[in-house]
């Protein structure tokens, strides 16, 4: 069961505004068809990864472990920066953005949770809807706001205005390598959505479960991967406030596992630009591990 359309604290504007984040998605998929006239050369496969992996990061170490979970501190220019370069993803804003992942938490794998494949029809479609569907139902909207986000007037117009550094890359793109570049970073954004959706739908159905959560969380090495580290979702559900999501216990012993958000994270420290690391000590790993480990869907 998918959430309602229940009343919300925001008025036609804003709803205007978050209805336009569907839309890009769908044109993000229709213009990547421009790289089969176009074919693709160097400079455009340079474009398509560049973006993938700049927006990629604001994602996973801004939106995600900074602005939602504040596993790590930084200067408010770097937040808001990140939040920027994150809307230019076309996956929205900064309000938007964490009033969705907190519902995500806290209904993981409940009636409610639009981003669960496991409750929202189980199955093949319970995979569609989580990895897509969900976007064009009344879950899309948020049922809150986050005040701290809303106090922010830089990140609030950020969000409210989330298109427009989406649209302005597309222009750029458009501007240095007409249709070809245009598909290229229209198919980085395509892939960029289905990797972060991934998170979601792949990585609550296969994977490992090193430890205990009340979730079907798993640690998916593929979407690890492709996301930058954020695959390894069931040590993020057990330890959500670790600003390294890389870490598994493995016949007692702790592994680390690749994070190249979490090494973005240390080099941020390093430069001074984060603070306040939070990740959890040795006994805790130890006395979270779950006693039975699934490695595929059960």
């Amino acid at each position: 069961m998918i959430a309602g359309s229940g009343p919300r604290p925001y008025g036609a504007l804003v709803v205007f505004s978050y209805a336009i984040g569907p839309v890009l998605i769908i044109f993000s998929h229709a213009c990547s068809s421009l790289l089969i006239s176009t074919g693709i050369n160097l400079a455009g496969l340079a474009w398509l990864a560049g973006w993938y992996l700049l927006r990629m990061l604001a994602i996973t170490a801004i939106y995600h472990r900074l602005l939602v979970h504040r596993s790590y501190r930084a200067p408010r220019f770097l937040l808001r920066l990140g939040c920027l370069l994150a809307a230019a993803a076309g996956q929205m804003g900064p309000s938007w953005w964490k009033a969705q992942h907190v519902e995500h938490h806290r209904k993981s794998d409940q009636i409610g949770d639009p981003h669960s494949p496991r409750v929202n029809g189980g199955g093949w479609i319970g995979f569609i809807v989580a990895q897509a569907g969900w976007a064009f139902t009344p879950a899309f909207l948020p049922s809150h706001l986050p005040p701290d986000v809303e106090s922010d007037p830089v990140l609030k117009v950020i969000d409210r205005l989330h298109f427009l550094p989406f649209l302005l890359v597309c222009m750029l793109s458009f501007f240095l390598g007409r249709a070809m570049l245009l598909g290229a970073f229209c198919l980085s954004t395509a892939l960029l959505y289905h990797g972060v959706a991934a998170v979601n739908s792949l990585a609550h159905l296969w994977g490992e479960q090193p430890f205990k959560t009340t979730d079907n969380s798993r640690n998916n090495s593929l979407v690890a991967h492709i996301t930058l580290g954020e695959g390894w979702h069931n040590t993020h559900h057990a330890f959500g406030y670790s600003c390294r999501h890389g870490l598994a216990v493995v016949n007692g012993k702790i592994r680390r596992l690749i994070d190249p958000t979490y090494n973005f994270i240390q080099l941020l420290s390093r430069l001074g630009l984060a603070t306040d690391l939070k990740l959890p000590s040795h006994k805790q790993l130890l006395a979270g591990q779950n006693s039975i480990r699934s490695l595929k869907n059960s």
